[in-house]
């Protein structure tokens, strides 16, 4: 199995080396991102990244579930990043 692609590629390298490079290239930005590094740290600064954001109301008292300002820091901090 491996000899007949090997020698399949060979003569499209022969015939179409533009199209064989082409091929290359785009099986290589197709793993890269797989290997690279940096997409577990986008992962995890994905994830402590909320989605949706608090609309700014000011705690009467009545709300105990609304932080008693605006800017207090809320959910997982991405104090994690600064130590690497």
């Amino acid at each position: 199995m491996a000899g007949r692609l090997a020698a399949a590629l060979r003569s499209l390298w022969a015939k179409e080396p533009v199209i064989a490079a082409s091929f290359g290239i785009a099986a290589l930005a197709l793993v890269s991102p797989l290997l690279s590094p940096f997409t577990k740290y986008s992962g995890m600064i994905n994830q402590a990244t909320p989605y949706t954001y608090p609309v700014p109301v000011r705690d009467d008292g009545r709300h105990p579930e609304v932080s008693p300002h605006p800017c207090a820091p809320q959910g997982p901090g991405l104090a994690w990043l600064r130590q690497l």
